[in-house]
Order: structure tokens, then C-alpha cells, then sequence
């Protein structure tokens, strides 16, 4: 490994010894790139390494609220605007009992990356709050969404930071997050949030965006490959919008979904998840109060398997998309052993290093997360730029610029690798294609 990389990451590691996530992907990326730093020795000269795993503003403020029954409450907030070489920062917000400094900083990191690769003019950020929305009411979620922003409000704008949603932040959230924004600012700054409803400046192809860029980059590897979508079979993880999106567009491929899971298991459906009644049915489940994905397998008659994953079932092509470090070593042994060939990652950091290095040395393809999943940060993007002109583009025209996009981000993943003598390795070659680019804004900036 390149002796500047290395330091580096042991400096990190010692400086946040109590964040393994962060410390995750900083290993990962760090060491994928070692080739082009050994190509720019004006990067260690200028400690350019030390300053883009530092974020440039980490804020973390307290949420004080109060339930249905008047009993207050209080909470963490955050917001780690990491990187704004490229544009305004740009990264969700996510409210969940587990959100903490270490998951929003590898997330912020990532992010970097992500909206690098995308090739629009935003920096990376993260944000949210170790807030449980499930079993709230429509009036406690209001309540606190209010009580964040008028902290928030205060960091934000949309030439500075504009959040989207996450993890238990959606349409109804952002909603009330801009109705509070809006009433403090007396502004119509409805480009400061994206992840909008139409009514008052979303873009179309918005919810189903991740999803699709997942196949939409999926379609390059197959075409990489000489093979096709059709007729193959898939592993999802999760319910949420990405493997919602996801179901949708692998059904008009003609490939089939035969899995997707939650908290407490996963559903096996061998007829597969391709009509529309069953696509439809993970929005309703996924807002039902009592949301389990118990719920499909007991609608349609298939198999639930309750506290495992859906990694050990025989499938052509996986796709996590859930949560972090999802699949570990066993998980990637599984997939090996089924002949599972393609693998992409829907969901944030989803697999260990461990497990990809596995994957890859036993010739499954990965498609990494920062650059698979990309498509909902792109149309955010595309969401930012219709409100600037004040305008909404036709779901045709924001879907043909996600394809596109999706399509020069794989492109330039390969073409990364494959100048660094990397071959086909779509995940150094993804690294290096986002980090050069945020690396030459820094050094054309003066790297403050």
C-alpha cells in the first residue's frame, strides 16, 4: 500500500477509534485509490488525504419535542456537511434510533463520492437524528420535524446544503421540514429541500429513482457481459423505496424479484414479485403502523422465514437494499456457492470489505453502492435544478437524464479502472473516478 495512504488511515483510525463505520469506508476508499496518489505526489505535499476525511462542519444540536400525551422529550440532531468542493452540499436526512456520529460520517463520506460520480454540481453531506418515527403520530412526527428545523434552518439554503430524505424521512416529513423552514426564513426557497411532493416542486421519478438507477447501471454490467436482464432471477433485500423501485423496473426487464425481507426475516415468492398487485403491495405494507414483512407472505401465500437473511436462496443477481453491513463473510460464502455471478448494492456500505474482497476474488461482479445507488441523489440533483428555473420536466425527460446518468457513471468507473491497469473492477474504478474529481477541485480551490 502506498506509505501516505497508510498513514493516513491510521491517523484516521486513531483520531476516531470509537466509529467503526466511518473508519469502514474510509479503509476502503483510501486504499482503492492508492494508485493514482502514487501518480500525484502533490497530494501528500499538500495533505490533501488529511483534509477530505475531515469533514469541513459537523454540527450536532438537541431536539427538544413533545408526544401526544404532553410528555417532552429530547433527541440528537446532526448535520455533517463533509465535502463542498463541487457545489452545495447535498446528502439526506435520516431519523432512526441508531443514527449516530460514526453512521453519518461514513455516510457523509460516502456521499462525497456518490455525488461526484453523478457528474452534478453537489458536494457530499448527511444529516438526521437518533429519532424514532415508527408508532409516532402524524402530530408527534409534526412536532418534532418543526422542533429539528429551527435548528437546522439556521445551516442550510440552496446555494449552501440542501437535505433530501432517508431512512424515516419521507414525502410527509420533508413536508413539515419545510413548512417550519418556510415559516422562520419567510422565504420561498423551495429548493433548500428536495425529496418534495409535486404540489410544491418534487420531481417525478423521484420515489422510484434509486431503484432504477440501479438497473439502469445494472444494464451496462449485463451489456459489459454480453448477457441480459431477461429471465434472470433476483435477491432483494428490504422494502422501502429502493427495492420497491427496484421490483418495478426488474419486472419491465423481464427479470423476476424472488425475495425481499425485514427487521424479523424474509419472504421466498418463487412465482416471483412481478405483477403490479405485488409491487404495490410493499407501498401499502411499508405504510401500514404495523409495517412486517410477514404481511406479503401471508397475502400471497409464500414463504416467510423468520430472523434470517435472503442471501442463502439460489439467484443469478443479489441486490441489499437495506442497511449497512448486511453481508458479511457467510453472507458472501452463500452467494458463491449458489453460483450468484452479479452483485449490486441498492443500499449504503451494505457489505463488508471482507465479504467484497470474497465476492471478487471469486469472480461475482460488484457494482459498488456509491455508484449503484446514486440515482436518488441524481434526481435530487435534477429536483434542485427545476426548481432554479422554476420549471417541472416531464417523468420521460427526468427518467432519459437518470438513464444517462447512470450510464456515465459506469462508464467512467471502467474506463477509471481500466487506466489504472485494474481491468474490470468496477469498485476501485468508482473510487478513483470520484475522488479525482473532488480531488482537482480542492487543489484548484487553494484546499482550504
Amino acid at each position: 500500500m502506498n506509505a501516505y495512504v497508510e498513514r493516513v488511515i491510521e491517523e484516521t483510525k486513531k483520531k476516531n477509534a470509537d466509529q467503526p463505520e466511518f473508519l469502514q469506508t474510509v479503509t476502503e476508499v483510501l486504499t482503492s485509490i492508492a494508485p493514482v496518489v502514487d501518480a500525484h505526489p502533490e497530494y501528500e505535499a499538500n495533505a490533501l488525504l488529511e483534509r477530505i476525511v475531515e469533514p469541513e462542519r459537523q454540527i450536532m444540536f438537541r431536539v427538544a419535542w413533545t408526544d401526544d400525551e404532553g410528555k417532552p422529550h429530547v433527541n440528537r440532531g446532526y448535520r455533517i456537511q463533509f465535502n463542498g468542493a463541487l457545489g452545495p452540499y447535498k446528502g439526506g436526512l435520516r431519523f432512526h434510533p441508531t443514527v449516530n456520529l460514526s453512521i453519518l460520517k461514513f455516510l457523509g463520506f460516502e456521499q462525497i463520492f456518490k455525488n461526484s460520480l453523478t457528474t452534478l454540481p453537489i458536494g457530499g453531506a448527511k444529516g438526521g437524528s437518533d429519532f424514532d418515527p415508527h408508532g409516532k403520530s402524524d402530530a408527534e412526527i409534526m412536532r418534532f420535524c418543526q422542533a429539528f428545523m429551527t435548528e437546522l434552518q439556521r445551516h442550510i439554503g440552496p446555494s449552501t446544503d440542501v437535505p433530501a430524505g432517508d431512512i424515516g424521512v419521507g414525502g410527509r416529513e420533508i413536508g413539515y421540514l419545510f413548512g417550519q423552514y418556510r415559516r422562520i426564513r419567510d422565504s420561498w426557497d423551495n429548493g433548500v429541500l428536495t425529496g418534495k411532493p409535486l404540489t410544491y416542486g418534487g420531481s417525478l421519478i423521484r420515489p422510484e429513482a434509486t431503484g432504477y438507477g440501479v438497473l439502469y447501471y445494472a444494464q451496462q454490467v449485463f451489456a459489459h457481459e454480453n448477457d441480459d436482464i431477461k429471465g434472470k432471477t433476483f435477491a432483494l433485500s428490504g422494502y422501502g423505496n429502493v427495492a420497491w423501485g427496484a421490483a418495478k423496473k426488474i419486472a419491465e426487464l423481464g427479470g423476476k424479484v424472488v425475495t425481499i425481507s425485514g427487521h424479523n426475516g424474509y419472504v421466498y415468492d418463487p412465482e416471483g414479485i412481478v405483477t403490479e398487485e405485488k409491487i404495490n403491495y410493499l407501498l401499502e405494507m411499508r405504510a401500514s403502523k404495523n409495517a412486517n414483512i410477514r404481511m406479503y407472505a401471508e397475502k400471497f401465500g409464500c414463504e416467510f422465514h423468520e430472523g434470517e437473511k435472503p442471501w442463502g436462496v439460489k439467484v443469478d443477481v443479489a441486490i441489499p437494499c437495506a442497511a449497512q453491513n448486511e453481508i458479511g463473510m457467510k453472507e458472501a460464502e452463500q452467494l458463491v456457492a449458489n453460483g450468484t455471478k452479479y452483485y449490486f448494492e441498492g443500499a449504503n456500505m451494505p457489505a463488508t470489505n471482507e465479504a467484497i474482497e470474497y465476492l471478487q476474488s471469486h469472480g461475482v461482479i460488484v457494482g459498488p453502492a456509491k455508484a449503484v445507488n446514486a440515482g436518488g441523489v441524481a434526481v435530487s440533483a435534477l429536483e434542485m435544478s427545476q426548481n432554479s428555473e422554476r420549471l417541472s420536466w416531464t417523468s420521460e425527460e427526468v427518467d432519459a437524464k437518470l438513464y444517462n446518468i447512470m450510464k456515465s457513471i459506469h462508464d467512467a468507473s471502467a474506463a477509471s479502472a481500466e487506466e489504472y491497469g485494474l481491468g474490470y473492477d468496477l469498485v476501485k474504478g468508482a473510487n478513483i473516478a470520484g475522488f479525482q474529481k473532488v480531488a482537482d477541485a480542492m487543489m484548484s480551490q487553494g484546499l482550504f
